[in-house]
């Protein structure tokens, strides 16, 4: 099979006859339409537009173009473990990983893992990624995460954490002060964020974190309503002392009573589901149904391929499922009966990308398809699958029956990444060989038996009561009560 020839650097492109869903503020689809690449940007958007000669075309006849998912949180350097967690609960996860095998990863593991998720985002379609980056226990390692994120292709924020420090020492380290600062500046990245944590202890040493942020005038994005981990009082002391700002990122927001998600709302906060981790980890019922009553924006998110699917179509997926079994579950309890579902394909593919672009700050220029912003458009088109026809709802479409496996084009900044079904740009043989060092240090590291068990891990007896993912000594009567007691059925 030939190679097909890929445009010359600066050469137009229009992406032709396909179902176009701008996700633009009027929601508007077409059928048999065109969109047009000049110079990175999108020059147009319709039916049968001219464009200038020498154009190269994509047929998209068959297919939906829509624009490039942004994934709102995933912690990229896990990759080099993909599946390796596959049977564990959130608290196998905060021993295993954060005690053991992430302590393990050398700075090079950190550059293989993440250049390994930069490859599985674009192949899936997505085109932004914020890297929630929690295991740089040095400024080695940050390096090593940046340089894997700036070679690759696609746009990725660079979420600076460190799970093994409380997030008032590392933020604290000039070293690492340098580090935000010259990433703040970086052309490219496509944006910073401070990543960390509030434990809910009183004396709120987070303090010092969140004030590094407002100096650097960056986002913080956080883990909220975790069950037994990050609760209502993280996000009391955030509010109390001035730290819910606009475009604050609230990952999971899982658990929380209704006072914590009105001041969410009332502050411009940002929701990150990751609708497979809570179902599935147990940080909360997947909340979509709360945040939604209480009009906070939604943007969706991986978290860890660890576990889970590397991709939004998933996540779209398991969201609608989540949210329509939670009213349906709830109506049956009262004897009552759901006849219309509220969530519709149409707003968890808005979540997938509109909802993305605001967690990032780039809904000026990012998540819909209009002319004047960045040309990051995926073609969703495979003529050799039967799931492709008839596409009669383009939303329901996208949400329900296409995967990674359909994703035919993927163009970031007008740049082909993805052409016919397979990538065109990184270099996946050299990823894959830091992939197998990788894996073969953590397995000599930590031994064949530990390796084994932590992949299948047996019941443990007596449960585990207090949860490590704590950065302090705190504790509280919670933190016990989260694994003797069960989470009520119908708390937000």
């Amino acid at each position: 099979m030939t190679t097909p020839e890929l445009p010359k650097a600066g050469q137009p492109i229009v992406l032709r006859g396909g179902i176009v869903l701008t996700m633009d503020d009027a929601k508007t689809a077409m059928r048999d339409a065109d969109v047009l690449v000049i110079d990175g940007k999108i020059a147009g958007v319709g039916p049968q537009l001219e464009v200038p000669e020498g154009t190269y075309e994509i047929d998209a006849s068959g297919g939906i173009i829509m624009p490039g998912m942004i994934d709102s949180h995933r912690h990229m350097w896990q990759t080099a473990m993909r599946a390796y967690g596959a049977d564990w609960t959130l608290t196998q996860y905060f021993v295993w990983y954060y005690l053991e095998h992430g302590k393990a990863f050398r700075p090079e593991d950190y550059w293989a893992g993440n250049a390994l998720s930069t490859l599985d985002a674009i192949e899936s379609g997505i085109t932004t990624t914020v890297d929630w980056s929690h295991g740089l226990q040095s400024v080695e390692h940050a390096e090593a995460a940046i340089d894997a994120l700036v070679t690759s292709p696609g746009r990725y924020v660079m979420g600076f954490g460190n799970i093994f420090a409380g997030p008032w020492e590392w933020t604290a380290d000039p070293a690492y002060r340098a580090l935000f600062e010259s990433s703040i500046d970086d052309s490219r990245l496509a944006g910073v964020q401070l990543a960390f944590d509030v434990t809910g202890d009183p004396t709120f040493p987070e303090k010092a974190a969140f004030e590094v942020a407002r100096d650097l005038g960056v986002t913080v994005t956080t883990h909220a309503g975790v069950w037994g981990a990050t609760n209502d009082d993280s996000i009391r002391l955030m509010h109390e002392h001035g730290f819910m700002t606009p475009g604050t990122v609230y990952v999971h927001a899982a658990t929380l009573s209704d006072d914590s998600y009105q001041r969410i709302a009332a502050t411009g906060g940002i929701a990150s589901l990751s609708t497979e981790s809570e179902q599935s980890c147990g940080q909360g019922y997947p909340p979509s149904h709360a945040l939604r009553e209480h009009n906070i924006p939604i943007s969706l998110s991986v978290d860890t391929s660890v576990w889970f699917s590397a991709d939004l179509f998933a996540a779209m997926r398991t969201t609608l499922g989540a949210d329509r079994s939670w009213e349906h579950l709830n109506a049956h309890e009262k004897g009552d009966t759901i006849t219309n579902s509220y969530l519709r394909a149409q707003h968890v593919v808005e979540w997938a990308t509109r909802g993305g672009a605001k967690a990032i700050g780039r809904e000026h220029d990012l998540g819909s398809l209009e002319v004047g912003k960045l040309a990051d458009i995926v073609l969703v088109k495979n003529d050799a699958s039967p799931t492709m026809t008839p596409i009669i709802n383009p939303y329901g479409h996208l949400a329900m029956q296409a995967g990674r496996g359909d994703v035919h084009t993927v163009l970031v900044g007008g740049e082909i990444k993805k052409y016919d079904g397979k990538l065109v740009s990184g270099d996946l043989a050299k990823v894959r060989t830091a992939i197998e060092d990788t894996v073969e240090h953590l397995r000599s590291t930590l031994g064949e038996e530990t390796w084994d068990t932590d992949m299948n891990p047996d019941i443990p007896e007596p449960r585990v009561l207090d949860n490590p993912y704590m950065y302090t000594d705190y504790r509280s009567d919670s933190t016990h009560e989260a694994y003797e007691t069960p989470a009520p059925r119908g708390t937000a």
